[in-house]
C-alpha cells in the first residue's frame, strides 16, 4: 500500500485525531490567554514581578516536554473537588500545553504595553480617561499586534508538543507517529508527520489573518503575512 493509499484509507481516522488534537490545542491556548494577558498586563503595573513570573515561564519551556509529563501524571490536584491534574488523559496534558504557552503570551503583552508611547497615555490621561478606560480604549488595541504575534507562537509550539501527548493517552495525530516508530512503519510516520505540519502552518496564517483583523484600521499594514514572524513585534508607525 502507498503513502496515499494509506492516506485514503485511513482518512477517517485521520479527521478523528485532527479533532481531538484541535480540541487539546484550542483548550490549552484559551487557558493561556486568559492566564497570561492579565498577567502581562500585571506586569506593567507592577514590574518588580516581571523577574519571578517571567522566570518561571522561561523555566517551563527549557523543561523537556516528556519530562513535564511525566511530572505532572502523579500529582493529584483538585479545585473545587473537581480534579484538575493527574493521571493520564487529556487533563494532565492541557495543563502541560497550558504551561508551555505563557511564556510567549506573558512576554509578548508585557512588552507591548510597556513600549506604547507615553505621550499616547498622556493624551488619554489629559482627556479625563481612567486607568481602566486608557488600559481599554489606548493600551490593549495598539498591542493587539504583538498580543496575537504571541499568541500565534504558542499555537504553533502547542501543536507540536500535543504530538507528544499522545504517550500519556491524550490522543492527537501523535498516534500515527507513535504507531509510525513502534511497528517500523514509515507511511504512519510520514503521514503523522504531514498532517502536524499542515495544522501549524494553517493555523498560523488564520491567526495571522485574525490577528490583522483586530489590529485597528490606523496601524495596520497592507500585506501583514509578508512580515517576519518573531517571538516579539512592534506595531508599526
Amino acid at each position: 500500500m502507498t503513502l496515499l493509499e494509506f492516506f485514503t484509507h485511513n482518512s477517517g481516522e485521520l479527521g478523528e485525531l485532527v479533532l481531538e488534537h484541535l480540541f487539546l490545542v484550542v483548550v490549552s491556548t484559551g487557558i493561556a490567554v486568559l492566564i497570561g494577558v492579565p498577567l502581562g498586563i500585571l506586569l506593567t503595573r507592577k514590574p518588580g514581578l516581571s523577574k519571578p513570573i517571567l522566570g518561571f515561564a522561561n523555566i517551563m519551556q527549557t523543561v523537556p516536554s516528556l519530562a513535564l509529563f511525566g511530572f505532572l501524571i502523579p500529582l493529584n490536584l483538585y479545585l473545587f473537588n473537581v480534579k484538575i491534574v493527574g493521571g493520564i488523559g487529556a487533563r494532565t496534558a492541557i495543563v502541560a500545553l497550558v504551561l508551555y504557552s505563557l511564556l510567549p503570551i506573558i512576554r509578548n503583552t508585557y512588552t507591548a504595553i510597556s513600549n506604547i508611547d507615553p505621550a499616547l497615555r498622556e493624551a488619554a490621561r489629559g482627556m479625563g480617561m481612567s486607568s481602566l478606560e486608557r488600559l481599554r480604549q489606548v493600551e490593549i488595541p495598539l498591542a493587539v499586534p504583538v498580543i496575537m504575534a504571541g499568541v500565534r507562537i504558542a499555537v504553533v509550539i502547542n501543536i507540536g508538543i500535543t504530538a507528544i501527548a499522545t504517550y500519556i493517552g491524550a490522543g492527537g495525530l501523535g498516534a500515527f507517529i507513535s504507531r509510525g516508530i513502534s511497528q517500523t512503519d514509515s507511511r504512519q510516520l510520514i503521514t503523522g508527520a504531514i498532517a502536524v505540519s499542515l495544522l501549524a502552518i494553517v493555523a498560523d496564517y488564520l491567526l495571522l489573518w485574525l490577528q490583522h483583523r483586530l489590529t485597528p484600521v490606523g496601524i495596520r499594514t497592507q500585506r501583514p503575512w509578508t512580515r517576519r514572524r518573531g517571538l516579539v513585534r512592534t506595531a508599526p508607525a
